[in-house]
């Protein structure tokens, strides 16, 4: 059975460039170290039943649909075009470009997609606690 506590999704940017993830962060306030051990077992177990049911896949999929419908890809695009155009494409390594936009991608992303995703995970875990 899953406990009660709040989400906090930090990447949910999805797989659509190397460089980023899909992962689901729990926010805990640990009181000692047996706390943080109870609950990194607990975020495993969501995630591992999250990836065997296939969940994890389909939020993936919903993701990239979202992003690309609101546009946040092209303008994600356009920001990697503003950045090799700065500083020059010899000047500009994959690392230098994953660092400087993706906070900017990060805060790209719709809070209604954020809470879409959110919505659909706390479903999942009622759906699946047992």
């Amino acid at each position: 059975m899953f406990p009660r506590f709040t989400f906090n999704i930090t990447h949910i940017t999805g797989a659509l460039t190397p460089w980023c993830r899909f992962t689901v962060f729990a926010v805990f306030f640990p009181s000692d170290l047996n706390t943080m051990n109870k609950e990194a077992r607990l975020k495993a177990t969501i995630n591992q039943k999250l990836t065997e049911t296939g969940e994890r896949e389909r939020l993936k999929e919903l993701l990239r649909a979202k992003l690309t419908e609101c546009g946040w890809k092209d303008q994600m695009k356009a920001q990697c075009k503003e950045v090799i155009k700065e500083k020059g494409l010899e000047h500009v390594t994959v690392e230098d470009l994953v660092v400087e936009i993706t906070p900017k991608g990060r805060a790209l992303v719709p809070d209604s997609v954020k809470k879409e995703l959110l919505q659909r995970i706390r479903a999942f875990l009622t759906q699946h606690a047992s």
